[in-house]
């Protein structure tokens, strides 16, 4: 049995950022930018990076007397890659009968299918919908190939960094993502071609951030800190937008680079009980399938409001309808097909 310390209050956080990640595009296809009611929710993927971070480091760092670096990129291909299949599958099929797509812009089937195959291998492939996406057959796509790079880049030499030379890499890195969050006004992007630099600097510093932040061993321990984190949590994405451009992207930068770490370090310090272990095993567990299966159909939704544009009495039961939808979908992908998948991977490696 392992020695090392749970943090199951991250898993539960890992949940919560889902949630707000599907709310936030929810909301997206109606509200426009400046008064969306989760304004900063795109920040959730810079959380991501930051968790992935800590838990990578957590994961692997002790392992690496035993371990080769083929065997860690086989480890971290089976935990993630089975899904990027499936949400493929679903985003090809949800583009093919996708309603509100214009029939003469749509890919024919042989092109498509060749699109398919490019996206299974998680590198950019073309756009499908007009919009610039590097990951057009399913958008979130584009930070699971920042995940990848991260992974990379940490099995290829990072790893060996002492905490003084990932500190270095964190200032620096953090540095540019503050420049660029700044100068543009947010951090809503990174998902395009043309911005693709943006994924990369959005990557850098939270990835490393969180394997600092685990090496590191610190905590954060006050009277209900697991309430705490995910307050603050939550507090963030619902901060509404600054209209002065500058400041709104100082506050997404000092979101990422100061309350994020804080976040971690209250969540690693809490503790949970029996009943909230078994949540936040749930959470964590449906976090990935739900953020990676549930915007091919966001697609569908988002074009439905624009070009029928339907009233809000109209819109709500559909949003709460496919709110449960994609939760049901991630639990029965989790169970139904993911872990079933890497179960038999794992037996065969």
């Amino acid at each position: 049995m392992s020695n090392k310390a749970h943090f199951p209050l991250l898993d539960g956080l890992r949940g919560v950022a889902a949630i707000l990640v599907v709310v936030y595009h929810l909301f997206e296809a109606y509200f426009p930018v400046p008064v969306h009611p989760e304004n900063h929710g795109y920040l959730a993927v810079d959380f991501f990076f930051m968790l992935s971070g800590f838990v990578v480091g957590y994961a692997y760092d002790d392992r690496w007397s035993t371990m080769t670096m083929g065997q860690f990129f086989k480890i971290r291909m089976i935990r993630l890659h089975p899904m990027v299949i499936l949400s493929v599958i679903i985003g090809v099929v949800a583009y093919w009968f996708d309603p509100f797509l214009p029939a003469e812009s749509k890919f024919g089937l042989g092109k498509l299918l060749l699109t398919m195959v490019l996206a299974f291998t998680l590198l950019p492939h073309p756009d499908v919908r007009g919009w610039n996406e590097t990951h057009s057959i399913d958008g979130p796509l584009w930070s699971l190939f920042q995940e990848y790079i991260a992974n990379f880049l940490y099995a290829i030499g990072f790893r060996r960094f002492s905490q003084k030379a990932l500190a270095i890499l964190c200032v620096f890195s953090g540095l540019a993502l503050a420049a660029v969050a700044i100068q543009r006004g947010d951090l809503g992007t990174g998902w395009g071609f043309d911005t693709f630099w943006i994924g990369l600097t959005r990557m850098l510093f939270p990835f490393f951030a969180g394997l600092f932040l685990f090496r590191s061993n610190w905590k954060i321990s006050i009277p209900y800190s697991g309430l705490a984190s995910v307050a603050l949590l939550i507090a963030v994405f619902f901060t509404p937008r600054f209209s002065n451009l500058h400041v709104n992207g100082g506050f997404e930068a000092m979101a990422i680079i100061l309350i994020f770490p804080v976040i971690i370090l209250l969540g690693a310090a809490a503790n949970v009980s029996e009943l909230g272990k078994k949540l936040c095993n749930l959470g964590g567990g449906i976090s990935y399938p739900v953020y990676i299966i549930h915007y091919p159909i966001i697609y569908i939704y988002t074009m439905w409001i624009a070009l029928k544009k339907p009233t809000p009495a109209e819109i709500v039961p559909v949003a709460i309808g496919l709110f449960f939808l994609f939760f049901i979908a991630a639990y029965a992908a989790l169970k139904l097909y993911d872990e079933p998948i890497r179960r038999k991977l794992k037996t065969k490696n």
